[in-house]
């Protein structure tokens, strides 16, 4: 559907869907939200949903609500009308008939492109790639951990620009706003080349800031620690991947890049293991329940209790196989794999020449196998 058959769509939905939805809970924010968080939310719920990308049932009805709910709460007075007297408020605010934005204006607006198409044009900025350790009890049970992550943020203030306001940016007069200027040099008599350089009043930009912004200094950019929430599914592979589409540094070079985050298990000196699906544990058992058998209890990494049972006798280094119950099976997680317990048997430090006999009694009954006790 091209852009402007969908903006006639987009203007009935809107009379039929925004009337009743709750505005915060379109863009998944709290009342509480800052301007900085309802940014990030467009950011990234535009994207997914928007229609150039997303091909599933309902996500153009999706993106006119993200359109309107961030059009009315990126402004502060409408949201102040908002939040006080609903959409009824701002309709009455505008004359009695609510004006509704072009979503995919907004979206050019919002990103230096052209919707969906345009838009790929732009240059991304560098992806970011992270390790993150979990425990393996968080990838049996599957987890939601939360974590900040430092980066750089398009300035509020300036939006990128570098100056106080848009009266501050002036064309550059040394290359007449073109970025590059021509230089010519004599190279010998009769002899003269011409070279088109970048500009060095400028930087290559066309423009000049003649004031820069406060609040950034003109730098463009701040520094901002963002929160995120990891979502770690039951049984995660080692190195797997959850990734953040858009929220790595920002510039007003580029659009931002990813940030991928990489899922591995903690490495814990002694208790679980794991290989692939399997889980491995190590038992110790004394002398005499490597002899005469056990019973034991095992508490699993969600609580529950595995029983350990031998019979007869355990040689060390033995490794007993309990199916189903190792680490759920990635994206089948009502299936497991193995656990694997292997059996280390301590001997004792020292024992009593009572005992020594009764062993000797029992290990050589017909008196065979002189020993020290023997003498005794």
């Amino acid at each position: 559907m091209g852009s402007a058959a969908f903006f006639f769509v987009f203007l009935l939905l809107t009379a039929l869907l925004v009337s009743a939805a709750d505005l915060y809970k379109v863009l998944e924010l709290s009342k509480s939200a800052s301007e900085q968080d309802i940014r990030k939310a467009y950011k990234r719920l535009s994207r997914k949903y928007h229609p150039d990308k997303n091909k599933e049932p309902g996500a153009e009805e999706k993106f006119v609500e993200i359109a309107h709910a961030y059009e009315v709460l990126s402004d502060s007075t409408k949201r102040q009308i908002y939040d006080r007297h609903g959409e009824e408020g701002l309709k009455a605010h505008e004359g009695g008939q609510a004006h509704y934005a072009n979503p995919f204006d907004m979206f050019q607006s919002f990103f230096g492109g052209g919707g969906g198409h345009a838009s790929q044009q732009v240059r991304k900025g560098p992806t970011s790639i992270s390790e993150f350790e979990v425990s393996l009890a968080d990838i049996y049970t599957g987890a939601s951990i939360d974590f900040m992550i430092k980066k750089r943020i398009l300035c509020d203030h300036c939006r990128g620009t570098g100056a106080a306001s848009s009266n501050d940016i002036h064309t550059c007069n040394a290359c007449g706003g073109q970025g590059v200027r021509i230089v010519r040099q004599q190279i010998m008599p009769g002899m003269i080349t011409q070279s088109q350089v970048q500009c060095n009043e400028c930087g290559g930009r066309g423009t000049v800031i003649k004031k820069p912004c406060p609040h950034c200094g003109g730098n463009k950019v701040m520094d901002h620690t963002q929160h995120y929430t990891l979502e770690v599914p039951k049984g995660s592979p080692e190195g797997h991947e959850v990734v953040f589409e858009g929220e790595a540094d920002e510039s007003p070079d580029w659009e931002a890049g990813d940030v991928v985050i990489r899922v591995r298990s903690k490495k814990e000196h002694g208790g679980w293991k794991r290989k692939e699906s399997g889980l491995y544990w190590k038992e110790t058992i004394s002398v005499a329940e490597a002899l005469l058998g056990f019973e034991r209890n095992l508490t699993h990494l969600d609580g529950h209790v595995v029983e350990l049972k031998r019979q007869g006798v355990t040689q060390p280094g033995f490794v007993q196989i309990i199916k189903d119950e190792g680490l759920p099976l990635f994206e089948r997680p009502s299936e497991h794999g193995d656990l694997f317990v292997e059996y280390n048997v301590v001997l004792p430090a020292e024992i009593s020449p009572e005992t020594k006999k009764r062993l000797h009694a029992a290990f050589y009954p017909d008196g065979a196998g002189k020993h020290p006790t023997d003498e005794l």
